[in-house]
């Protein structure tokens, strides 16, 4: 599919939804749409993904984030580091209004698709910064509890250039295909790997897992 044919995907998010028993509402589920058809428009000039057809980019970015979303249950002031198109940061900022949703990226044309999103749906809970991480500075009281990536680098350095921006007691999300042993391995030493979970993304023939690290004890 090459058109962007809003009722087909449309069904196939509410399904995948639904077979996720996800709590995302129809009203949240024509905004995920309405971000998609923005991506799917400015993808031709901006090249955001490298995915061209519309119901691949419903599984594999839309369902992909959505499968992660139940793991934020209790986040409140969240950062997606690298976040390029705005996965899985604008997904979380439209099915979690209720929480804080920073994104960074060092890519210019890819930040201005993001404040554009953020603009067109309204996404008052989402903010939007055109810098490397390692160059974002939060006062205390204002840093994240969850750090979050997808698809964006070695755990290790991921950890590395964004720590001095998570709360005590925070913890990092990292959206991982496979969940490579020896880049776990590679986590500096006063972290650890709290937990690593499969997921199951719907039409998805590939694996996803979410890797969990926190502060050593």
């Amino acid at each position: 599919m090459k058109h962007f044919d809003r009722a087909a995907l449309g069904q196939v998010l509410a399904d995948g939804v639904k077979e996720m028993a996800l709590d995302v509402t129809p009203a949240q589920q024509e905004r995920l749409l309405d971000y998609l058809a923005l991506m799917f428009k400015w993808n031709s000039v901006y090249n955001l993904t490298s995915l061209r057809d519309p119901m691949q980019m419903v599984t594999h970015h839309l369902l992909d984030s959505l499968a992660a979303v139940p793991a934020f249950a209790g986040a409140k002031n969240v950062l997606d580091v690298g976040s390029g198109g705005g996965l899985p940061g604008i997904v979380l900022a439209i099915v979690r209004p209720d929480m804080a949703v920073s994104m960074i990226d060092t890519v210019h044309k890819k930040t201005a698709f993001l404040t554009q999103v953020k603009a067109q749906l309204g996404l008052a809970n989402a903010t939007v910064h055109t810098m490397k991480v390692q160059d974002l500075q939060k006062e205390e009281g204002a840093r994240f509890d969850v750090i979050t990536s997808r698809a964006f680098a070695d755990l290790s350095d991921f950890i590395d250039w964004s720590h001095h921006l998570l709360a005590p007691g925070g913890r990092y999300i990292a959206l991982k295909g496979t969940a490579p042993r020896e880049e776990q391995e590679r986590v500096p030493a006063s972290w650890r790997v709290s937990g690593v979970q499969p997921l199951q993304v719907p039409r998805l023939g590939a694996e996803r897992h979410l890797v969990f690290v926190e502060p050593a004890p």
